[in-house]
Order: C-alpha cells, then structure tokens, then sequence
C-alpha cells in the first residue's frame, strides 16, 4: 500500500448496523439523522483508502490529472482435456489404461524443474511418490512424466478407493499406475504401514505408483515432494517451439501480448490455447490486436471455469466471489463475510438443508490456491489509525475480481437476490472497508447490468431514509461513473434537480466525489440545481426551515470536497459569484467548512492555509486574492463570522509549532483585515489568543505587529 493510500485514513464509522425498521418521530429522525452524518471529506478519504484501485483518480487534483505468469504454477493441456489434478469425468480417463498416444503428445512439451527431479529420484529407489501440489498447478502432468521417464509402457490410472487399505489390491497388471486427488484427512489418514504395504506390493509386481495430493492433505510423517512448477515462459516456450520451432519463439517472445500474458496468472488450458494463438499469429492468421484480445477472453474463460466446476463445493464459489469483492483487502475479512454469502447460496440451492460451515476446515492457502490469489502481509487502515502486519489476499490477474463479479450477475441470474441481499447486509457493517466495498460491488454489477443494480441496490439505497444509504448509493454511482458506465450523468442530473430529498442528497455528494476527474460538470450541475425554484409543497409541520438548512448542508458539502480536491478552477469560479444571492451561503459554508480540515501528513496543517502559502510562494496573486475575498466576506456574514473567528483562533495556535503556518498568517491577517471592522475582529481575536498554559500566546502577538494600523 503505498503512502498516499495509507494516508487518506478512514473517518470514524457512524453506528450502521442493527437499524431499527420502525417509523421515527421528525424530531427523534433528525437528531438520529445528524448523528449519522459523516463529514464530507472524511467520507471522501474512507472511500479512496478503502475502495478498489480504480478509484484513485479522485485522490488526485484536477490539475493533476490534466498534466498528465503468467503465473500459474505449470502445467500442461493437450487437445480439449485438462489434466492438471483434478478427477476427470470421462471414461477412458477416470480409471483404466492411458493411452499411449496421450504420454507421447505431452513428452513433446513437458518441462522439467528440480522438484521433477527430486520426485523422479524418489520414484525410482522407493517405487511409490506422493506430489503435493495445488490444483491446475501440473501435478498430473508431472505424474505421467514420472512414470514414463522411468521406462514405464503401460500405465494405468486408479479410482480413488474408500479406503486407503483396499489401494494394493489395485496394484496389478500394469507397471505404472496414477492415483490422482487422493483424499488424505484426519478422518481418512495415510500411515507408515500404508506406504510399506504399498512398496511392498509394488516390489512384488515390479510396478511404480505415483499419488497427487492436495496441501491441506494430512501426511504428518509421510515423506512427500512438494510439487513446484517449472516458470512459466519455459512452459510457454515448449508449446510454441513444438509447433513452430526455436525460431519462432524466439520471435514471438518479445511481442507486448505475450509480455503481458506472462505477468498475469492463468490456469493451464489458458496456457495452451494462448500458445496455439500465438502460433496462428505467427503464422499471419491473426493481428497483434486480435492476439491481445484472446488473452483478455482468457480471463474469463478461467472465472466461468472456477464457477461451475462441480468439484468446488458452495462454500468455495462463495468465498471466490467474497474474495472478487474484498480483492486487495485483509483475507480474514473475504473469508469470514463468504460464509455469510454461503448461508444465502445455500437457501437458493436447497432451502430445506441447512448450511453447514466447518469452523476449522481447510487452510486459508489452499483456498488462495484454488481462488488463482495469493497473500501477502500489508498495512491495514482502520479509522483508529494503521495496523502493521495484516494478511491480505489479491488476485494474481488483476481483472479477475471484475470479471467474476460479471459473470456471476450476468449469467447465473439465480444467484442475483442472495447476493443483492448479502451486498445490502455489506453496506450495513460497522467497518468502513466492508460498506466501501459494498459500494464498489455495486458499481461492478452497474457495469455488467445497469438496470438491474439500480433497482437491487442503487435506488432502495437512496429511497432509504437513513444517511449512511444514501452515502453508499452515493459511493456506488461515483464508481460507477470512474468506470464509463453509461448514463450515470444522466441519472445525476435528473435526481439533483428533482424533486426527491434523498435521491438529490445522493446525487449532491456524487458530484462532489467526482469533482476531481469531472469537476466542470460536476460544478455546472451543482450550480443549476442550486438556482432551481424554491419547492412551493414544503411539510406542513413547520419543517420548512430545517429543510432548508439541510440542503445547504448538502450542497455545501459537495462543494467542500471539489474546493479541496480541485482546488484553484473551483475556487475561482466560486469566489466570482460571490455576489449571487443564491450561491453565497452555499459557497460560504463550503469555505468554512474546508478551513477546519488538516493535511493527512506529520505537519497536520490547516488545508487552506497551506494551500494560501503555496499561492504566495509561487507568487499566484489570483489564487491569494480569491483565498482572501472569501475569508474578508465570511468576516462580513452574521451567520458565519462568530465560526470564522473560531477557525482563525485555531490556526493561530497550531502556528505556535508550526513556523510556516504563521508566516502564511502574516500574510494572509493583515490582507484580511482591510477594512476597520474586519480590523477591529481580527486584533481582537489576536490580543486574547492564549497558549495551553492560558499566557498570551507569543505567535499572536507577533501577528498583531504585522496588522497595519487602525
């Protein structure tokens, strides 16, 4: 995570959880409702830290913006049939002879590696070997190879048996035999005395047995090889040359499609089929766009495959699709909210049989393993600060949480009411993480079905009455509209300026969000739908007014965020339209509210006073003229000015460990203080400034001698 990330932090959570269904009185609903309310900006930060990567483009400025393995673990594929671990279920396969023909095709393209090496060595002196390895990661392949390099003519693979004692009685009339996916448990163990009864057999017939097991398999003091594939670009390399030689390898190897297929993980059959592209293209069959679009289709063969492969249980596809939506997040999170997922699947499958979770089955590699993820140990964000040490789990293909989202909404329609259901219990949680990625769940499903998610999730989210809904919804359309879904703008537009107190909520802070990559727009549609008609309808239960300061908090909200996340051209178009009757509580507020906000970093200084210093440094006199036009007209509003002193008070003392902060003060005061009542306000509030020991404040009294004079 890097260090901006880690320093957007995360606001404080208001209560979200356990909301009580029962209609609330206006009074009890508006104070429930403000305690609610989470600052505009702090909400901002919370989303960029703990939203997926594509919303980092809003922790960027405007201005910033306008300047600006094949990983898999080995394995090999022949023709249609994937014999990387895992039971096939066809007939010739299952158990009995393998055919000749078949050992032949994948001597042609097999890799070697040591731990090949070191399971041969073992093969030969102890006629029995078991490879440990996870699936789709060459274990089988790997197995056929053992027994044919040892000579073996007739090979025959073996139907797991129901238990382990019943295996020697297989072993006859064959010189090699395969046992693929031996399930070894503590129900089901594999023991010394096994093993010996085995080599002995084995000893007696002159035969050779190779066993693949899983790595959650319980082995204990059972020796074992530990399967580890051969890299990847040697794999590749063995498909293209066996079909166009050294040469044309040599040719294709530097090709961007196939660099950038290295990098990402793919399950073996991927690997294969992309070989056999890559010898069409080579060929002239195809172009080097086309070659790059079937490596993207790759990805979605491989998520259509984990999700309907009949031997992943339920409660594995249900961790995989928790994990596309905590992808890059802290594992125990993905896994312990998977199982809430399960429960749903589960009453959608067979509502009569009641889901049953092992509490400590399994181990949380071998579900990365079969999720094509990995883990790693990063920092975790909470909104008490950073938590060092955190185990994360991310997909080793980066487009591989969107795609699995895509294809669960898309073509398996069934499972759309569990998980609308499970991401609404989502935007509930107490963590900000969890409602983050509610959010961005959501915009995934957008992008796949539009119409769907806006009325599974989107609009009963803002037709709620609860703040926190209305804020996720929110959330979901801004990551919606990062990415180019269509109509968003449309919709924004339509709820800002209509009639809907929460739909228009929702779509104030939506454009506030989007400020930083939509900020023309977002400004323009804020602008209109301030100036729309009062509502001549207002409730007759005298609610008029605190309707109104409501919506000058949203709008001053939305504002807030653009004023510091696009700075400058925001900052000019408001300070110009000061004089808009309209606009200028809005603007004003929004100032306000942006001055009491601090820079995430070790100086914790106030935003816009660094902000009046940078101009000044830089000699900006039209970004210091607009930053003092709005501080002498919040002096000057009744409504703001006792607020606007409050936030001076504040700076004044944060400039006593802060040099630069005064120095900005001695610029900024005594632009300010221009006029005699603005004068008199401003050596007032300097002259009774104290220090934590409540002595006259020594930063203060400096300031007061660089006012000019009365």
């Amino acid at each position: 995570m890097s260090q901006d990330e880690a320093a957007a932090g995360a606001a404080a959570p208001g209560n979200e959880a356990g909301q009580d269904s029962e209609q609330k009185k206006p009074e009890e609903a508006a104070e429930s409702q403000e305690q609610q309310r989470q600052e505009a900006w702090a909400a901002r930060r919370a989303l960029i830290a703990h939203g997926p990567s594509f919303v980092q483009p809003l922790a960027r400025s405007a201005t910033q913006i306008a300047r600006d393995q094949f990983g898999v673990s080995g394995g090999i594929v022949q023709g249609n049939v994937n014999i990387f671990g895992g039971r096939l279920r066809h007939p010739d396969h299952l158990s009995g002879e393998i055919p000749r023909a078949r050992i032949e095709k994948l001597s042609e393209v097999f890799c070697r590696c040591p731990s090949f090496d070191d399971a041969l060595d073992r093969l030969r002196t102890d006629k029995v070997v078991i490879l440990s390895g996870g699936r789709a990661t060459g274990r089988g392949s790997a197995a056929l190879m053992l027994l044919s390099l040892l000579g073996v003519d007739r090979m025959r693979s073996l139907d797991p048996p129901d238990s382990v004692s019943a295996l020697p009685g297989q072993l006859e009339g064959a010189a090699g035999y395969l046992l693929r996916d031996l399930t070894i448990s503590r129900s089901h163990p594999l023991r010394e005395p096994h093993l010996l009864g085995l080599r002995e057999r084995l000893e007696h017939t002159g035969g050779h047995l190779v066993i693949t097991v899983e790595p959650s398999a319980a082995l204990d003091d059972i020796p074992y090889i530990r399967w580890e594939p051969p890299p990847a670009e040697d794999m590749l390399r063995s498909h293209v040359a066996r079909h166009g030689g050294e040469a044309a390898w040599a040719g294709l190897s530097d090709l961007a499609p196939v660099k950038e297929f290295l990098t990402r993980a793919q399950q073996p059959s991927g690997i294969a089929e992309f070989a056999q592209q890559l010898i069409t293209f080579h060929h002239g069959e195809i172009d080097e766009e086309k070659l790059t679009a079937l490596g993207e289709a790759a990805v979605e063969a491989q998520v259509s495959r984990m999700l309907t492969d009949d031997q992943r249980t339920l409660r594995d596809k249900a961790f995989l699709v928790s994990l596309a939506v905590f992808d890059k997040a802290p594992y125990a999170v993905a896994a312990e909210l998977g199982d809430g997922l399960y429960v749903r699947l589960q009453k959608t499958a067979d509502p009569r049989q009641s889901p049953t979770i092992p509490v400590f089955d399994g181990s949380r590699e071998a579900r990365l393993r079969f999720a094509g993820a990995k883990g790693y140990v990063d920092t975790e964000i909470t909104e008490w600060g950073t938590l060092i040490g955190q185990y994360f789990a991310a997909f080793r293909e980066e487009r591989t949480a969107s795609a699995l989202l895509h294809e669960v909404w898309n073509r398996h329609p069934s499972a759309r009411p569990a998980l609308a259901e499970w991401i609404r219990e989502l935007a509930e949680d107490g963590r900000p993480l969890v409602r983050t990625r509610a959010a961005s769940a959501t915009a995934q499903l957008a992008d796949a079905d539009l119409s769907s998610a806006m009325a599974h999730l989107i609009e009963p989210w803002a037709d709620d009455d609860y703040f926190g809904s209305w804020l996720t919804a929110a959330n979901a359309l801004t990551m919606a509209q990062l990415l180019s879904v269509p109509h968003i703008f449309q919709i924004l537009h339509d709820w800002c300026t209509g009639e809907n107190e929460s739909r228009r909520w929702t779509a104030i802070r939506t454009y506030g969000l989007l400020g930083p990559v939509h900020h023309e727009q977002a400004l323009k549609a804020l602008l209109e739908a301030i100036r729309r008609p009062a509502q001549d309808d207002y409730d007759q239960d005298g609610d008029e007014d605190a309707d109104a300061e409501e919506e000058a908090l949203q709008f001053a909200d939305a504002l807030e965020v653009l004023l510091l996340a696009v700075r400058e051209p925001v900052l000019s178009e408001l300070a110009e339209r000061l004089d808009d009757r309209a606009l200028r509580t809005h603007a004003l507020l929004a100032f306000l509210q942006a001055c009491k906000q601090s820079k995430e970093d070790d100086s914790d200084r106030p935003y816009v006073l660094d902000w009046y210093a940078q101009a000044t440094a830089a000699d900006d006199t039209t970004t210091t003229r607009h930053l003092v036009s709005f501080w002498k007209a919040l002096l000057a509003d009744r409504a703001q000015n006792a607020s606007a002193l409050g936030v001076l008070r504040r700076w004044v003392l944060k400039a006593n460990d802060d040099p630069e902060s005064e120095s900005a003060l001695a610029s900024l005061l005594p632009a300010v203080a221009t006029t005699p009542t603005n004068h008199r306000r401003v050596s007032h509030l300097l002259r009774s400034v104290r220090d934590s020991g409540r002595a006259p404040s020594p930063v203060a009294d400096r300031l007061l001698k660089r006012l000019p004079p009365d």
